[in-house]
């Protein structure tokens, strides 16, 4: 029973400590915001690069992998004569699965390329 609570009370101060940390980043996070001056074109185009910009390269990704869901899951539900579902099953497939998945990984690899190329194009002209 003792070593039990001891269990509890080690676990129960590793999360208010994992808490505190969380919250003192936040909070750190929220006071350097607001101290430093807001550049507003800067951040206007970095949304636009960020997010707009991506658009075509994940609406591509999700057409073709669309139609690779669909023609896989037509040839598979032919075998039970149910190919009236795979509409149904390549829209929620791709809502709920597929979608912020791909997307992600759309948008991480291309804005991550982005962001390492000016990095280093900025390091060779020494800003």
């Amino acid at each position: 029973m003792i070593r039990w609570l001891n269990r509890q009370k080690t676990e129960l101060l590793s999360f208010v400590s994992s808490a505190g940390a969380i919250f003192v980043m936040f909070w750190q996070a929220i006071r350097w915001s607001s101290i430093m001056p807001l550049r507003k074109k800067e951040i206007i185009d970095q949304l636009n690069k960020i997010g707009v910009m991506s658009c075509p390269i994940v609406s591509l990704t999700a057409i073709f992998t669309g139609m690779v869901l669909a023609l896989q899951s037509a040839y598979s539900l032919r075998n039970f004569q149910a190919e009236m579902y795979v509409s149904g099953l390549v829209a929620v497939a791709m809502a709920r699965e597929l979608g912020p998945v791909l997307t992600a990984l759309a948008v991480a690899g291309r804005v991550g390329a982005s962001i390492t190329a000016e990095l280093g194009t900025m390091k060779v002209t020494e800003q």
